[in-house]
């Protein structure tokens, strides 16, 4: 007797509603995760899962599969008889300003930093061509792991024109941004960044430095800022530990 045929869109019909399942989980584990990050459970702990399924008009098992990949990202966690916790607070970045680490942090703790290289380097092509320096022309190269409250937050590599970065091998790099200490050399402010935001996997020595799992995800903010009259003057690499930093602004759109 031949076996019985399985029509061919019943595989298909499957894997669409395992496809729909996935993507209802996914999109509620974005609202939970803002809600999580915007402090919208105050006293850290989320709703029952019934309750999350009804105000997100959710399946059961779309809320369950939300709550895994939280707990995946190290966000929440489950704790038997309180229910699911949140375990990790996100500092929040902003885009919209240019600040250091500790302006823009200061509501949250004290950021330290341990300098762990300072000095003169020749400059490679790209950074020189940035600076709009010679090639091989010496810089100061300054890389930090800077801390909030003692928490590993992010490695910076920056790089400076000898001229005007020279006089910060006097200053205290440890406990001051280095803004403010240019802003002081300068006698007056900064004028404007230009910044790209990528993810990247974290190679051996950030790992280590930052605490991480090699070859997670971390946020690297290359940045290069120039004083009012347009010279670039500070070219940084900042690798962010992706699970301790969160990034925001407010962006307009202007008719043209």
């Amino acid at each position: 007797m031949p076996a019985e045929r399985i029509p061919a869109s019943l595989p298909v019909a499957a894997a669409r509603r395992r496809r729909l399942r996935a993507d209802q989980a996914r999109q509620l584990a974005d609202l939970l995760r803002h809600q999580i990050l915007s402090g919208g459970f105050p006293r850290g702990v989320l709703p029952l899962e019934d309750v999350i399924a009804a105000d997100y008009r959710a399946s059961r098992n779309a809320v369950r599969q939300a709550l895994d990949l939280l707990r995946v990202e190290q966000l929440v966690e489950r704790k038997a008889g309180v229910g699911t916790v949140v375990v990790c607070e996100k500092y929040p970045h902003r885009l919209d300003r240019l600040q250091g680490l500790a302006e823009t942090l200061h509501e949250h703790g004290r950021v330290t930093n341990e300098v762990r290289t300072v000095g003169p380097v020749s400059a490679p092509g790209p950074v020189a061509r940035r600076l709009g320096l010679p090639e091989h022309t010496d810089v100061l190269c300054i890389e930090r792991l800077r801390r909030l409250d003692g928490l590993p937050l992010s490695l910076d590599l920056s790089y400076l024109p000898m001229d005007v970065g020279g006089d910060l091998l006097g200053c205290d790099l440890e406990n001051t941004d280095v803004f403010r200490l240019l802003e002081t050399l300068t006698g007056g402010p900064l004028g404007h960044a230009e910044i790209t935001l990528e993810a990247v996997n974290a190679d051996a020595h950030s790992a280590a430095v930052l605490e991480a799992p090699r070859g997670s995800a971390v946020l690297m903010l290359e940045r290069l800022t120039h004083l009012p009259d347009g010279r670039p003057v500070d070219l940084e690499f900042i690798r962010f530990r992706g699970d301790r930093i969160t990034m925001s602004g407010v962006l307009r759109r202007h008719s043209v």
